[in-house]
């Protein structure tokens, strides 16, 4: 009977991920920064999934003393959208990553830059491979072509174009983000929700303006209306003197004519008087 080695395992059933903790709060940030942005991005796509710090188990006999352990961040595409354990390469039809970034740290750099790199090149043949380090910003991106990764130049911004996301990732404010084609950054939740906010603030502003210049129209309508008809009455009160000034002239004209007529009665010409 052969004797199994105790570096090898044999994963039956559901298995568990066996990653080390994180090293600094700045790696588990910019991990929760690109799952949280991708899930809200495609937040009615099913047919992703995307993991932080997780073990992809690729070979039934992997080691447990080789140097490696699952990416910091990854997303398989063409898969079934849901929670898992770990990443079990041979119970999700031979899938591996489409995309895998590495967060740099003094520990691990070395291994990111060559032992892991090469497994992801060699033995995963994910297309696109980035590494970032929170601390010192240093950002790479790599594309396989013909078997072999070559580094993506990066855009005029510095940002570097992802074949599998359809996106750019690139450095804001020191964290590692998406962005869309058309430059316009995948936010957070948070800043979405700032977003909607301020949306909803703006909004609210361009209706209350409208409002108050529908406010001051009609106000501005009521004066001309007022002054519409002020005019009127003083148009009124003016035909209304003319017509008094009419009829008194009427008036002295026919008292001036009883008194020729009077003079005349008597016998005296009204030319001599």
């Amino acid at each position: 009977m052969s004797v199994v080695p105790q570096n090898v395992i044999f994963p039956q059933g559901n298995i568990l991920s066996d990653e080390p903790p994180l090293e600094t709060d700045l790696h588990l940030d910019q991990i929760i920064i690109l799952l949280g942005c991708l899930k809200l991005l495609w937040e009615n796509r099913n047919d992703f999934y995307a993991g932080g710090n997780l073990t992809i188990y690729y070979s039934k006999r992997q080691r447990k003393d080789e140097k490696f352990r699952g990416p910091d961040f990854f997303v398989v595409l063409n898969t079934e959208r849901k929670s898992r354990d770990s990443w079990v390469v041979w119970q999700e039809n031979y899938k591996y990553p489409n995309l895998i970034v590495e967060l740099l740290s003094a520990s691990t750099a070395k291994i990111d830059k060559k032992t892991k790199k090469d497994i992801y090149q060699d033995i995963f043949k994910t297309p696109d491979y980035f590494w970032f380090d929170p601390k010192s910003l240093e950002f790479a991106g790599f594309h396989l072509v013909n078997g072999v990764y070559q580094p993506i130049p990066p855009n005029s911004q510095g940002w570097l174009w992802s074949q599998q996301l359809n996106l750019y990732l690139g450095v804001y404010q020191r964290k590692l983000r998406f962005f869309k084609p058309d430059g316009e950054l995948v936010p957070t939740e948070k800043e979405n929700s700032d977003q909607q906010t301020f949306r909803a603030e703006q909004e609210a502003q361009r209706a209350n303006e409208e409002a108050q210049r529908a406010e001051q129209e009609a106000q501005r309508a009521n004066e001309e209306t007022q002054r519409a008809n002020e005019e009127a009455q003083r148009a009124n009160e003016e035909a209304q003197r003319a017509n008094e000034e009419a009829l008194k002239a009427q008036q002295e004209k026919q008292r001036a004519e009883r008194a020729i007529a009077k003079l005349r009665e008597l016998g005296i010409d009204s030319d001599n008087i």
